[in-house]
């Protein structure tokens, strides 16, 4: 498949065991298959960027992908909650947290290469309100479809890193694919706080029912 890395840099041979350990999904080189995607995370608002290009052969690898009917977004979160740091001050989160970690809990270590949402600034948002019980899971399920960020591929292994094979380059010139970006992100928190949009409903589930009814992800309300 072809993939692409938004960055301020060109980067020709990805290095294993290199960059941020506190990612979504912990070290790994992040990838995805949108060539829009990246040009817009390759910018800042005051810097170009560019989007390397990859072929990246998978046919061998381990794959698990978190967007799967096998997974729901309590999987995804709770990987989140294994890597990224969230405000668990209050005792709702910190409750919650403990019982995603405990029930939805992923072997996703195990794994050559990661699929599933990116937590952008409004997504970890919406994760996090989540965690305080102040949206429902159906809520934070929609909530991630908004701005249609897509999905992002993550090598997590060293088998994974020796099957990409560098492709060249695209410029992200930051005049064009910062308002892009931004327009992504303020479209997503506009349609979030439309109640129009995302309203309440009477079946709704919020964690606090979650962790009380001890509800896992075989439960069709899941």
């Amino acid at each position: 498949m072809k993939v692409y890395h938004g960055s301020e840099r060109i980067i020709q041979v990805p290095i294993f065991g290199m960059g941020k350990a506190y990612n979504d999904y912990g070290l790994g080189f992040y990838c995805t298959e949108s060539e829009e995607m990246a040009r817009e995370w390759a910018v800042e608002k005051e810097r170009d960027g560019y989007a390397n290009i990859y072929e990246l052969n998978s046919s061998e690898l381990c794959t698990l992908n978190l967007n799967s009917d096998e997974f729901c977004i309590l999987h995804w979160l709770a990987v989140l909650l294994e890597n990224r740091y969230f405000d668990t001050t209050s005792l709702i989160a910190a409750e919650a947290k403990e019982y995603l970690l405990d029930q939805y809990h992923v072997n996703y270590k195990e794994y050559d290469v990661i699929r599933g949402y990116r937590a952008d600034d409004s997504y970890f948002s919406f994760a996090q309100d989540f965690l305080n019980n102040t949206i429902s899971i159906r809520q934070l399920n929609h909530a991630m479809q908004l701005g249609n960020l897509g999905e992002q591929v993550v090598l997590k292994s060293k088998k994974a890193f020796e099957n990409i094979k560098y492709q060249g380059f695209l410029l992200a010139e930051r005049k064009i694919w910062y308002p892009k970006k931004k327009e992504r992100d303020e479209k997503a928190r506009e349609d979030y706080f439309d109640s129009r949009k995302n309203k309440r409903k009477k079946e709704d589930l919020f964690i606090s029912q979650i962790i009380d009814g001890r509800i896992t992800g075989d439960d069709l309300r899941i």
